[in-house]
């Protein structure tokens, strides 16, 4: 099976606020440090600066959910726009998958908000996005965290799978950012997506770590 292609949703620059706005308030920020390396020998190096990104919310729940239909393995996938990917120019990219990078198919995720746990995270992003219900307690571990940029983001991600009842969706809440707006909701099998993943039709990394996992624990 062929994936479908995301909903071409693109953007455009209304404004560019970069030389008018600060590194600091913002949605990411940046630190930029003056550091030294201790060694276990008892070295150091000299001062040097690095450049690092922070966030109010930090880390990220990955859930995959999944069902059983006419015995085969399904996952629910939905499309995403990522402004950073959809503004790059990536003519090899488009000539191989047939879309902008920008709009990439992925399970389920969100940010962890202050004060709230990652399996809470989990839920409601599940609510949010797909529109599945499910208890905190229905969802399971899927192995350890990743730093999936750690050297610019100090950003885990947490994964979670859940088996979830197909029938009993309802529309999905959203968060009402114009990044979800017009979202596709598609199920494909296990064995397809995964095959996705191989071919490039995936080419988010924490959804083809959730679903290698997933197959991996199933």
């Amino acid at each position: 099976m062929v994936l479908p292609l995301p909903p071409d949703i693109r953007l455009s620059i209304e404004d560019d606020l970069t030389d008018r706005s600060s590194p600091s308030g913002g949605f990411v920020n940046l630190r930029r440090l003056s550091l030294v390396a201790h060694y276990p020998n008892g070295e150091k190096s000299s001062p040097f600066r690095y450049d690092m990104a922070t966030r109010a919310a930090l880390d990220a729940a990955i859930i995959a959910a999944h069902f059983v239909r006419n015995g085969e393995r399904y996952v629910l996938l939905r499309s995403a726009l990522r402004p950073p990917a959809a503004l790059r120019s990536d003519a090899t990219w488009v000539a191989t998958t047939g879309a902008m990078p920008g709009n990439q198919w992925e399970v389920a995720a969100g940010l962890v908000e202050p004060g709230e746990s990652p399996r809470a995270c989990a839920a409601r992003e599940l609510l949010e996005e797909l529109g599945a219900a499910v208890k905190e307690t229905d969802l399971q571990d899927l192995g350890p965290p990743t730093f999936p940029s750690g050297g610019l983001l100090a950003e885990r991600h947490i994964y979670f799978h859940v088996e979830v009842d197909r029938s009993r969706f309802v529309v999905p809440t959203l968060d009402g950012s114009p990044l979800e707006h017009g979202a596709t909701i598609i199920e494909a099998t296990l064995a397809d997506a995964l095959e996705a993943c191989r071919a490039g039709e995936i080419a988010d990394a924490k959804t083809e770590l959730a679903l290698r996992r997933l197959k991996e624990r199933l």
